[in-house]
């Protein structure tokens, strides 16, 4: 086992935890909504310096894991937005393109698989139902509530299993 192995995980979600969508929401206020031109958008996500703070902090006594509602066909440009926002390297779990499980499901499916082999210190993120789920499954939660929230995209995360 590695010197990294042994660290505790900190795990962190993007959209409006780390990354502002608020640029971005108009695409999913229209009917139908655009989600092409939502995720399209991604890379121009400004950071959120709250999220963006704590990443590093908890990088000093953690390995850092990204957990997003963002579909796998994202994930070259999520991946250059981290590395553009200097962040720590680390696994990013996205959801499968074609799954529209509620983010509650998902996430909390992972972090489950995650902890299986490693202590997960913390979780952040934006989700209220994410972090409701994960505290009644024992992990301990931030929640990110830097940002204003989005009814369309607590619509889009819950009930459309988009992000």
């Amino acid at each position: 086992m590695t010197e990294s192995d042994k660290r505790p995980l900190a795990v962190f979600d993007l959209d409006n935890t780390l990354a502002d969508t608020a640029h971005r929401q108009r695409f999913l206020e229209r009917r139908p909504r655009d989600w092409d031109a939502f995720f399209a958008a991604a890379p121009e996500d400004p950071p959120i310096p709250e999220g963006i703070a704590l990443v590093l902090e908890r990088a000093e006594e953690c390995e850092i894991r990204y957990l997003t509602g963002r579909p796998e066909r994202c994930r070259r440009d999520t991946l250059a937005w981290l590395a553009a926002q200097g962040l720590p390297e680390g696994c990013v779990y996205m959801r499968r393109n074609d799954d529209r499980r509620p983010a509650r499901r998902t996430k909390l499916e992972i972090l489950k698989r995650l902890a299986r082999t490693r202590e997960i210190r913390v979780l952040v993120d934006d989700d209220e139902l994410v972090c409701a789920d994960a505290e009644r499954a024992g992990f301990t939660v931030v929640r990110a509530h830097w940002t204003a929230p989005s009814a369309a995209l607590e619509v889009a995360q819950e009930r459309e299993g988009r992000t």
